[in-house]
């Protein structure tokens, strides 16, 4: 299950601290704009077909990121929840799913408030 902190820049200045690489995700309230803000905060290629199971092979890649471990940092995470719990679900399921996979980097995911 990915984690949970109060808000992004505590998360953010602890990841980088111990090296990891992060990657920060903006507020939505659909799925296309999770899906949307997932992509471009890993800088998903081209192939990337903003669609779950896309996201979810992304997510267990991570092969054009550099080597390392990398800190994926959902800010406002909640508003997703609240515009439409069903994709909030899927999303989280998706990327629960990815992480407990053991993509080929080390991945974190946090969910934050701000």
């Amino acid at each position: 299950m990915p984690h949970y902190a109060p808000d992004a820049a505590s998360v953010i200045t602890s990841a980088r601290d111990r090296g990891a690489l992060t990657h920060l995700v903006a507020p939505v309230t659909s799925k296309a704009g999770a899906l949307d803000e997932i992509g471009s905060a890993l800088d998903c290629p081209s192939w990337y077909g903003r669609n779950l199971d896309a996201l979810y092979d992304c997510l267990t890649d991570l092969s054009w990121l550099p080597d390392g471990e990398h800190v994926l940092v959902w800010a406002g995470h909640r508003l997703l929840a609240t515009a439409d719990p069903v994709s909030y679900r899927d999303v989280l399921q998706v990327l629960d799913d990815a992480v407990a996979a053991g993509p080929g980097r080390p991945l974190l995911v946090v969910l934050t408030d701000a």
